[in-house]
């Protein structure tokens, strides 16, 4: 057989070696692999290391594992690792920091025991060997993180739990190899471990205190696409790279880059629709046939000790990971589905696993005698391949659990967004703020609606000619390439007018828009008119929710958002519609929300941001009277945003303050990023909500009773 498969490679001129083809084949099983393997039902991700298996020198040498391999492949497990820390959610994080510490423990510390025991025991290895042996089952690797992020569920607290535990476990594991290795080479004294440690030190310095501020005055100066993709790469592999000065692995170093910028790139931005795009259709599956070109079946058939190596550490890897999800399930109370979830992430062993066996062949125990042999070596590259096909198997059944008994418990509790009529309409007549009322209409947006953005530009009739339908064309491309680049579905209208007012409200009723946001528009001609004529006209002519952007600053280099709240906010009928639309933008920001308010609207307030929007960080300030609005001035820096409820002229809330906001937002925010909202005021298909507490059963759009409207009627008539 082997000679026969010698002929025919050496008549077909096998491996191939030019690079044409090479990435050809690449992409072909990239294309194909994903598209079989989902009529068999099983993982891509498995398609792909199989795929890898028969395609590489020890299969039927079709490829040669050269070195784009290694460089495509490096770059597509700190993807994974980088993505896992990306896509975080922060808030839910710090909830879950102490379960993700336990498990965390737990996985690291049962599979180091089972792992001593199968190499001292069954395997009868030396204690260094069985130690090293103990790291290898102990780390793991998010292999099947791919896995989760295409189910949508990389914010359950399985997940989160998984990826801290993970860290923890590759740290531990990382070192006690390095310590190991020291003892080895006679190098562990005092200064070893004050160089060891400065060196974390500096590591953490840089990522979390220097990169974060280079972060944010770059992106800051620089919005071309391009340019943020290419810096957002550099800083992973920069963080890498300082991970391996350090003596810890690259992986360890993409997963900090991954939490630091994290709050620097929204979930809902092009930026990372780009970044998992080229991740997940590229690097990533390079990884994964590059692990698959590492496997070499053909020691299983003739040589004992590699298939002994492989079964017991293959058991007691397995069994081991299982009884730390189970005992971690238990003491959380957590689902089958989240304890197979926990399961499935924390069961592949891959690119920590290699690293350290590669490290176990150099290392020696004697001169000449190397701390483990070739037959160890190829039983953990089988290992990697069994665990990271139990993984993937165990993920996705896990992932289809989770999904679908979130869609179970939606459809039981009462969820207000089956209510909503979100159709956000947004004029666009100036290049200069079409990305900033794009980006935040997109954080804005409830996507599991999965309705689209209404981008309308107005042409003045007087003005026609090639050069204003020029602009305009350029203005609604602009603004189509924004949505593209994030996935968001968008309808480009122009128009002719003579009264852009008039004009923009017919083509807001013509589409049946529910909202709209604007940008501040004011000709020099204007005044002290701080909103302008444009704004002041649909704020005087519209009953929907209006909010008007003023932003200095990109939106997701912004830190913290103030938001001030007047009283009797709570009866106006489109109360809950801005609370969830400041709640889904602080939580794409990763940004913290703090409401000044009355003490009865901000009870209200913080009352539904926990039991409806858990995972934004919400706090409550009370502001007894308008009056001290303009003291919010030394609580909002540079790097925050102010945003203003306010309200119409005879609307309930509606306050004779209001009458000198601009002059206010003007004089005493002059360098502040501010947004203006002006709540709904039309009852028919706005949102409501019930509180799970019977005593707090009002609802915005229920709580104007007879009273309370004849009440704003009486105010608008006497204003």
């Amino acid at each position: 057989m082997t000679l026969k498969l010698d002929l025919i490679s050496t008549y077909l001129n096998l491996p191939i070696t030019n690079p044409t083809w090479i990435f050809f084949l690449v992409l072909c099983i990239i294309l194909f692999a994903p598209m079989i393997l989902s009529k068999l039902h099983i993982p891509h991700l498995i398609g792909m290391i199989l795929a890898g298996v028969i395609i590489g020198e020890n299969g039927l040498n079709i490829l040669q594992r050269d070195r784009s391999f290694e460089l495509f492949g490096q770059v597509g497990i700190y993807f994974i690792m980088f993505l896992a820390g990306l896509e975080m959610d922060m808030q839910n994080l710090k909830l879950n920091r102490t379960r993700g510490i336990i498990f965390g423990s737990l996985t690291t510390l049962i599979p180091f025991g089972f792992g001593f025991a199968t190499g001292y025991y069954l395997l009868g290895y030396s204690i260094p060997a069985s130690l090293l042996l103990s790291c290898i089952m102990a780390s793991h690797t998010l292999v099947a993180y791919t896995i989760v992020g295409r189910y949508g569920v990389t914010r359950n607290p399985a997940v989160t739990i998984s990826v801290v535990a993970t860290m923890i476990a590759l740290l531990a594991s990382l070192i006690f190899l390095a310590a190991m290795g020291g003892v080895l080479n006679g190098s562990t004294d005092v200064w070893f471990w004050l160089l060891f440690i400065g060196k974390c030190a500096g590591f953490a310095l840089v990522e979390f205190l220097v990169v974060p501020r280079l972060t944010r005055f770059f992106f800051r100066k620089f919005i071309e696409p391009v340019m943020q993709f290419t810096y957002t790469l550099a800083i992973v592999f920069f963080s890498a790279a300082l991970a391996e000065v350090c003596g810890l692995e690259g992986i360890l170093g993409a997963f900090l880059s991954g939490l630091v910028l994290n709050r620097f790139i929204p979930h809902t931005s092009p930026l990372m629709n780009r970044l998992e795009f080229v991740g997940n259709a590229l690097f990533v599956p390079y990884f994964l046939i590059g692990v698959g070109m590492l496997i070499n079946i053909s020691p299983m058939f003739h040589e004992i000790e590699a298939v002994l190596v492989v079964i017991t550490m293959v058991i007691a890897g397995t069994l081991s990971k299982y009884i730390a999800a189970l005992c971690a399930r238990k003491v959380f109370h957590f689902t089958s589905g989240e304890g197979l979830m926990m399961f499935g992430l924390t069961e592949a062993h891959a690119a920590g696993a290699l690293a350290m066996v590669l490290v176990g062949t150099r290392l020696e125990i004697a001169p000449g005698v190397p701390l483990m042999n070739s037959a160890v070596l190829d039983g953990v590259v089988m290992m990697i391949l069994i665990s990271c096909i139990i993984s993937s198997i165990a993920t996705d059944q896990a992932a289809k659990k989770i999904k679908l008994y979130e869609k179970e418990e939606k459809s039981v509790r009462h969820d207000s967004t089956s209510l909503d009529d979100e159709k956000i309409l947004i004029p666009i007549n100036y290049k200069g703020t079409i990305q900033q009322l794009m980006l935040s209409a997109i954080m804005m947006r409830n996507p599991k609606l999965k309705r689209g953005l209404i981008c309308l530009n107005i042409i003045n009739d007087a003005d026609l000619n090639d050069k204003t339908r020029a602009n305009s064309q350029e203005c609604l491309d602009m603004a189509a390439k924004i949505a593209a680049a994030s996935d968001v579905p968008v309808q480009t209208q122009s128009r002719l007018a003579v009264n852009f007012v008039t004009a923009t409200i017919h083509s807001f009723n013509e589409n049946h828009a529910s909202e709209m946001i604007i940008g501040l528009h004011r000709k020099a001609n204007e005044g002290d008119d701080y909103f302008g004529q444009f704004a002041q006209g649909l704020i005087e002519n519209m009953s929907r929710q209006l909010i008007i952007v003023n932003l200095k600053q990109p939106a997701h280099t912004l830190h913290n958002i103030y938001v001030a709240v007047p009283d009797k906010a709570q009866y106006e009928k489109g109360f809950y519609r801005w609370i969830n639309r400041l709640a889904r933008m602080s939580a794409d920001l990763g940004a913290s929300i703090e409401f000044f308010s009355p003490e009865n609207t901000g009870s209200l307030i913080m009352r539904y941001m926990k039991e409806r929007h858990k995972s934004v960080r919400a706090e409550y300030s009370v502001l007894d009277s308008w009056d001290d609005f303009p003291a919010l001035r030394h609580e909002v820096k540079r790097d925050d945003l102010l945003i203003v409820v306010t309200a119409r002229k005879g609307s309930i809330s509606y306050q004779n303050s209001f009458n000198k906001l601009g002059y206010q937002l003007e004089h005493d925010f002059t360098d502040s990023n501010i947004m203006v909202v002006f709540p709904d005021q039309q009852e028919e298909n706005n949102e409501t909500y019930t509180f799970s507490d019977p005593h707090y059963t009002t609802t915005s759009s229920t709580a104007n009773t007879r009273i309370t409207q004849w009440f704003s009627k009486w105010i608008g008539e006497m204003g």
